[in-house]
């Protein structure tokens, strides 16, 4: 397999995972804590991964892992859950396309790299794409659910960067890499999360099931894929987009659909107020939670 292919495949099987997110979070965890959600999506995955890799930041890897901790988990999840909760999963996937986009200025502004037309241009292909496969004319938005949508967004597009401009310091596997930036985002998330949200109830088997799932596969896997895809300071930033190893624009539409397939089964299996089997009037979900936790 070539170095492109293996990149692809890598960045490809990392946003699938990441996919998931929004049906676990709607069918599976307890509403109104997404501060709880990412601190534990984040820190038993990110001290699993420390056990596992047996290695700690050295001299200037400790900032520069708070602050890709910080951005990459400690702001990109609660921002993530709350999106989740309140917006239509087509809705998210449209905000969430705008990712490519911010990636692709900063890419210029922070790394001095030419700006690439066409990945700006795919980059708004895969916006409109996604917005006219999955918003409706029943979708409403308000400010709290688009800044949250954005920011998520905006936050993982310079983390992008700067695990671009940084690289992976030499000897640290992509375990490792990935232990360091989720130990240190939930960390951050620790006391605000105990202080303004507290245990949550309705934890049940299934809320436990889905807490693994996104800590252990859209965590620590996926964050340690993405690490191994990202790792080569030389590769162009692009290859570093959490979904696809060319076109920034192509990788966002891809990363939508898998929000959108999420958000189809959620209505499909809860329908109008939770009635199984419904279907969502509006054409691109409903915001309301199904009976179980609504």
């Amino acid at each position: 397999m070539t170095d492109l292919a293996r990149v692809t495949v890598l960045t490809a099987l990392a946003p699938a995972a990441w996919g998931t997110t929004f049906i676990v979070t709607t069918q599976l965890l307890p509403a109104d804590s997404p501060l709880v959600a990412g601190l534990l999506r984040a820190l038993p995955a990110g001290l699993l991964a420390l056990l596992i890799a047996r290695r700690l930041p050295r001299g200037h890897w400790w900032w520069k892992a708070l602050v890709l901790g910080m951005l990459n988990i400690g702001a990109f999840f609660p921002l993530l859950f709350l999106a989740a909760e309140r917006l239509p999963g087509g809705a998210a996937a449209t905000l969430g396309a705008v990712q490519p986009l911010l990636v692709t200025v900063l890419t210029v502004l922070v790394l001095s790299e030419r700006l690439c037309r066409w990945r700006l241009l795919w980059g708004m292909v895969g916006v409109l794409g996604v917005g006219m496969v999955v918003l409706g004319p029943a979708a409403a938005l308000d400010g709290v659910e688009v800044a949250a949508g954005l920011g998520g967004a905006l936050c993982m597009a310079t983390g992008v960067i700067l695990t671009k401009r940084w690289g992976r310091p030499e000897g640290v596997g992509p375990v490792g890499y990935a232990g360091w930036q989720l130990t240190a985002g939930g960390l951050v998330l620790l006391v605000p999360a105990l202080a303004l949200e507290g245990v949550p109830a309705g934890i049940d088997v299934g809320a436990v099931l889905g807490y693994a799932w996104l800590g252990l596969v859209g965590g620590l896997l996926a964050y340690g894929l993405s690490a191994a895809a990202a790792g080569d300071r030389h590769r162009p930033a692009r290859a570093a987009l959490p979904a696809g190893g060319g076109a920034a624009g192509r990788g966002s539409a891809r990363r939508g659909l898998h929000l959108v397939a999420a958000e189809r089964l959620r209505a499909g299996a809860r329908g109008p107020r939770g009635r199984p089997g419904g279907s969502d009037p509006a054409g691109a979900g409903s915001t309301q939670r199904s009976g179980r936790h609504g």
